[in-house]
């Protein structure tokens, strides 16, 4: 019988079952999912234990990943929801220099369903990003100085927010989500690389990404 139940832990190990979205990893360049154009949440199924159990999920992953933005999409579900998220510890993060220079602010956790994005200042920033959809890489991307987002919470109440500089990098990073967008689409090419590539030839190569957080 331990025999049966060894093996039975054996393939389960090599063979895992398919795990249905939404998951609780972020899903990785190449996933179809994103580059799908999402659909917008209907209000009356905002009480919907499934559409709970997104906003839920989001926030778990959120989390895991000490993120500071998540579309539904990277949890695999193709719905118009984004969370957004500026904590005060990334001050000591980023530094007093840099944190002025991009003009970051802090942000509580907050969620928008059905999010719409209007510029407000025109004006492009190139600075570098990064993405939990491309992990281990960056690249300097044009982004517009300021922007409005509108939308509803999880309980159909309007959410306007009007930021500028780095959180208003961060609306427009989740938004082309979206859209089916990546920020591989609009970066400056030349810039994009790999964040560990020094580390990699220091240790010659025996470096290894992680694509799931505990």
């Amino acid at each position: 019988m331990a025999g049966k139940r060894f093996i039975e832990a054996y393939k389960s190990f090599f063979n895992p079952k398919p795990v249905s979205p939404p998951f609780l990893h972020v899903c990785q360049v190449g996933d179809p999912v994103l580059r799908t154009a999402t659909r917008p949440v209907e209000v009356e199924h905002l009480d919907s234990p499934e559409i709970k159990q997104v906003i839920l999920q989001m926030k778990q992953v959120m989390k895991r990943y000490d993120s500071v933005g998540l579309a539904a999409p990277q949890i695999g579900i193709p719905l118009s929801m984004i969370l957004l998220e500026f904590s005060p510890k990334r001050k000591e993060q980023f530094g007093a220099e840099v944190y002025a220079a991009r003009e970051m602010s802090t942000l509580p956790l907050t969620l928008v369903i059905n999010p719409k994005m209007d510029v407000i200042d025109y004006s492009k920033v190139e600075l570098p990003e990064s993405c939990e959809s491309i992990r281990g890489y960056s690249a300097v991307v044009p982004r517009y100085k300021a922007v409005r987002l509108s939308g509803m919470d999880e309980k159909g109440e309007p959410v306007v927010l009007e930021k500028k500089g780095w959180l208003a990098r961060i609306i427009q990073h989740e938004m082309d989500h979206l859209h089916g967008k990546l920020y591989i689409d609009c970066m400056t090419s030349r810039t994009f690389q790999n964040d560990g590539w020094h580390r990699i030839n220091v240790h010659q190569g025996r470096v290894k990404i992680e694509f799931h957080k505990k």
